[in-house]
């Protein structure tokens, strides 16, 4: 135990000398260190000493640059703008030269002006006792020519005032009437002229309407067929359209007789389709009759669709070219109005092309001049106003509208075209053999004709046949019973002597057809 105390002290004694040496050892080792430290804190502080001497000399250095560039540069300028400053003092110095001259100039100018003007008031001067010399003399030469004339010097002047206007007046009266006549003369030339270049640039066919139409078949074999047993097909034909169909000798033909174009064609047409079907019986007369005057409104806006075409009128109302096309089946005095537009159309294009005027305005007031005439509707207005309150109604230009109601004087013309309008459909109607006066007057009686007929109560379709002479009135049924019948046409016939002028006798028949129709489902 006393071994192992030993031993113990022994390790703890060595311990603690180790620790005081390794004390000693490290107090030396950081006093070393610090002295390094001091010594190298010595040196960089030697080293920034000597790094900021040398910037202080480089900034010392640049600045003196600097301030030397910039002396040097204002040296420069002052130097540029003392040249400039001596070059414009030498150019006021020269102009100050010219201006000294001139005015040296100027003043001998003045100088001279002055002679010249002392010159010439001299000269003035002269010039003005020359005339009060010159007015003594002539008023002395007045006084002595009033004392021979016995006039005074205003009488003198008066009388002669009137002298020249008397001669002025004859002469420029006559020089007014000779340039009048030459006018005349040549504006009559020149009218001819254009008038008869017109004409013969424009050449048309004379369309003569008759009242009847010829339907052409292909054998006379047809002709039984549509006259049918007993002649029933040709009755129920004849009743349905209300024209007369003239089945005589005439090989491969038949006529078709009435005073109405559009009926005409109706049964020209309905014929035409019946033939073609071959099925001919009164149940489909009817049938085809009907939907052939269906199909007739369609072709008259075709034929107006055709004609604007045809002439190159654009932008026509829709209801304006159906009426052109039922101009077709219209007539004037025998001429077909169709016919007579379009020539008149074409005239006046001619002649406003010859005068310098709207061509194309001209063709389109000619075209639409007699419009008023398939008016629709019954009116007691003239056609030609009739036929402006449409085109202005449907947004026609006013020249336009002017020609039309001005063209048979109703209105006042208020443009060129209005009397062009009016010289071309004069020349229109006037060609030899263009127009029946008889005709229209014929026409009219038939229609007077057929409208009392319709004026009674019960009439549906009244048709004036055979030139006038006949009268077919078809009533309805339901509402004139056969003894009304019998005193409907009395009435008609007694109406007809009292109201109306006709040759020869008129046949009125009044047909009551009864019906009874029934379907079967």
């Amino acid at each position: 135990m006393g071994i192992s105390i030993y031993i113990i002290l022994s390790g703890a004694l060595g311990v603690l000398i180790g620790a005081v040496l390794a004390g000693l050892i490290i107090k030396n080792n950081s006093k070393k260190i610090e002295d390094e430290a001091r010594e190298k804190a010595r040196s960089l502080v030697r080293e920034a000493e000597i790094t900021a001497e040398g910037v202080k000399k480089d900034k010392i250095l640049e600045a003196k640059e600097k301030y030397l560039k910039l002396k040097t540069d204002f040296e420069e300028e002052v130097g540029k703008k003392k040249n400039i400053l001596i070059t414009n003092e030498n150019k006021l110095k020269q102009r100050e030269q010219i201006l000294s001259k001139e005015m040296e100039q100027i003043k001998r100018k003045e100088a001279e002006l002055d002679s010249k003007k002392e010159n010439l008031n001299a000269q003035l001067h002269a010039v003005q006792v020359r005339k009060d010399e010159l007015d003594k003399v002539t008023h002395q030469r007045i006084t002595d020519l009033e004392k021979v004339a016995l006039l005074t010097r205003e009488e003198a002047r008066e009388q002669l005032v009137e002298m020249l206007k008397d001669e002025a007046a004859t002469k420029a009266s006559s020089h007014i009437k000779d340039i009048l006549d030459q006018a005349k003369l040549s504006a009559t030339k020149q009218a001819k002229k254009i008038v008869l270049d017109t004409i013969q640039r424009t050449a048309t066919e004379h369309a003569i309407e008759n009242c009847v139409s010829v339907f052409n078949i292909e054998s006379d074999d047809v002709k039984g067929k549509i006259i049918g047993r007993e002649g029933r097909n040709i009755r129920a034909l004849e009743a349905a359209t209300g024209v007369e169909i003239v089945v005589d000798d005439t090989p491969e033909a038949i006529i078709i007789s009435g005073f109405d174009p559009v009926r005409r064609e109706i049964a020209r047409l309905s014929l035409h389709r019946l033939v073609q079907d071959g099925r001919i019986h009164p149940a489909r007369i009817e049938e085809v009759v009907a939907k052939t005057e269906k199909n007739i409104d369609e072709e008259i806006i075709e034929i107006g669709e055709r004609t604007c075409i045809d002439l190159g009128i654009h932008g026509l109302h829709p209801e304006l070219i159906k009426m052109v096309g039922r101009m077709r089946f219209r007539s004037s005095y025998g001429q077909n109005l169709l016919q007579h537009s379009r020539e008149v159309a074409k005239l006046c294009a001619t002649m406003a092309a010859e005068m310098g005027f709207n061509a194309k305005m001209a063709k389109r007031a000619g075209l639409l001049h007699d419009i008023g005439k398939v008016y629709p509707e019954e009116a007691e207005l003239p056609h030609a106003i009739l036929g402006m309150e449409l085109a202005k109604k449907y947004k026609e230009h006013p020249e336009v509208i002017n020609a039309i109601g001005a063209h048979h004087d109703e209105i006042e013309m208020t443009s060129m075209l209005s009397p062009i309008v009016q010289a071309c459909d004069a020349i229109s109607g006037s060609r030899p053999g263009a127009r029946r006066e008889i005709m229209d007057s014929y026409i009219k009686r038939l229609k007077d004709l057929e409208e009392l007929a319709l004026s009674f109560e019960g009439v549906n379709k009244c048709f004036a046949m055979q030139a006038g002479r006949e009268l077919r009135v078809m009533v309805d049924a339901d509402n004139v019973s056969d003894t009304t019948a019998g005193n409907l046409s009395f009435e008609i016939s007694q109406k007809i002597e009292k109201e109306m002028q006709y040759p020869g006798q008129i046949k009125i028949t009044v047909i009551r057809e009864m019906r009874s129709v029934n379907y079967a489902k």
